[in-house]
């Protein structure tokens, strides 16, 4: 467990299109590009190990900003290397961040100067729903997933805990980047579904017509 106080000001960011990292959820990376490989050797030098996901802006708001304000920093907890140095790693998800500041330094890869006030409950237990409702929801993902031919364990998706399947579907699912950002500031776990059964609903109606919620 952390403590805001205890977390870096200045992280390593990865910008990255359409992934989602959340607190204590992991997220799988294959990192091939010499600027990010030295990332991730430069991280593992340090005692926290956190890399911080970022989604990039959508350049037609015309804002001048690269990146987006709010991400997630993540401890690199597992690592392999291929015979031809590519670097398959796994990211767990520690806390919600805003950028202050981007720094373009010596380092091939981009920094920034963050602030992790307002994300406290990141540092905590995992969060419960209690307006959830299992039947329901998972009988909208079924027809979700039959309209975007994705598949999936439903056992298992059956026996989840309400944070670990509605972060792993926030993460999974073929949600555009700004979909994702809206649930990665999402301010709690009942507003994150609330949004994903949003989204897939406005999937359904886009793919198959209104009688697909009837």
């Amino acid at each position: 467990m952390y403590r805001a106080a205890d977390l870096p000001r200045t992280i390593p960011v990865f910008p990255l299109p359409g992934a989602l990292l959340l607190p204590r959820a992991r997220l799988p990376l294959h990192i091939f590009e010499p600027r990010y490989l030295q990332m991730i050797d430069d991280s593992l030098k340090t005692e926290h190990r956190l890399i911080g996901m970022v989604q990039p802006r959508d350049q037609a708001s015309g804002d001048g900003r690269a990146l987006q304000t709010i991400g997630c920093a993540g401890r690199i907890t597992q690592l392999s290397e291929t015979e031809d140095r590519r670097y398959m790693i796994t990211l767990s998800g520690v806390s919600r961040y805003r950028i202050l500041r981007e720094i373009s330094g010596f380092q091939p890869y981009l920094q920034a100067d963050v602030s992790w006030d307002g994300y406290d409950r990141d540092l905590g237990k995992a969060e419960v729903d209690a307006g959830f409702d299992r039947p329901a929801f998972l009988d909208l993902l079924h027809r979700y997933f039959d309209s975007q031919d994705l598949s999936t364990d439903w056992d298992n998706l059956k026996d989840a805990d309400e944070e670990l399947l509605i972060d792993s579907l926030s993460m999974l699912c073929p949600f555009d980047p700004e979909e994702k950002q809206a649930l990665l500031e999402a301010p709690s776990l009942a507003t994150r579904r609330e949004t994903v059964v949003t989204l897939m609903e406005f999937a359904l109606r886009g793919g198959a017509g209104e009688e697909a919620l009837q």
